[in-house]
């Protein structure tokens, strides 16, 4: 199901049957009633800085985001992979990484991007043992991720 956000200058894909729940200090959350880990979640905050290579190289900034804002600081983290694409001229990190709790551990992907003086993060994932069945899903929420870079008001 496409989410077209002309306003915040955003869109991206997520899979048909998850519902739009309200969660503070996100933009949009959508998840699957069912298997509450299987979500996506949208964030924005101001920047001053232009490009997302700013902040410093794929690794680094994914680490940094994965263990002090993408999980609980009680959860261990594990950074399996992080990459810089190019979309249509635009600097994207894409990364995936786990998150252990005590009982359980949830296997996500995030994409981060800087436009519109704001840093975009989308952030997705399943619990790990649902990786296998769900992580094609999860990867084209992923990969769906763009910018819109005439914002309407």
């Amino acid at each position: 199901m496409p989410v077209i956000d002309r306003k915040a200058g955003y869109s991206f894909v997520y899979p048909f049957g998850w519902q739009e729940v309200s969660v503070q200090g996100q933009d949009k959350v959508y998840k699957d009633v069912i298997e509450p880990l299987e979500s996506v979640s949208i964030n924005m905050i101001p920047t001053t800085k232009e490009d997302i290579r700013d902040l410093g190289p794929p690794d680094q900034v994914a680490e940094a985001l994965v263990r002090k804002v993408l999980s609980p600081p009680t959860q261990k983290t594990k950074l399996i992979e992080a990459k810089e694409t190019d979309i249509d001229g635009r600097a994207y990190y894409t990364f995936e990484f786990t998150a252990q709790a005590p009982n359980f551990t949830r296997h996500a992907l995030g994409t981060i991007t800087i436009a519109n003086g704001k840093f975009y993060t989308l952030a997705t994932g399943a619990n790990e043992r649902r990786w296998d069945k769900m992580k094609d899903r999860l990867h084209t929420i992923v990969d769906s991720f763009k910018i819109e870079t005439k914002v309407y008001n």
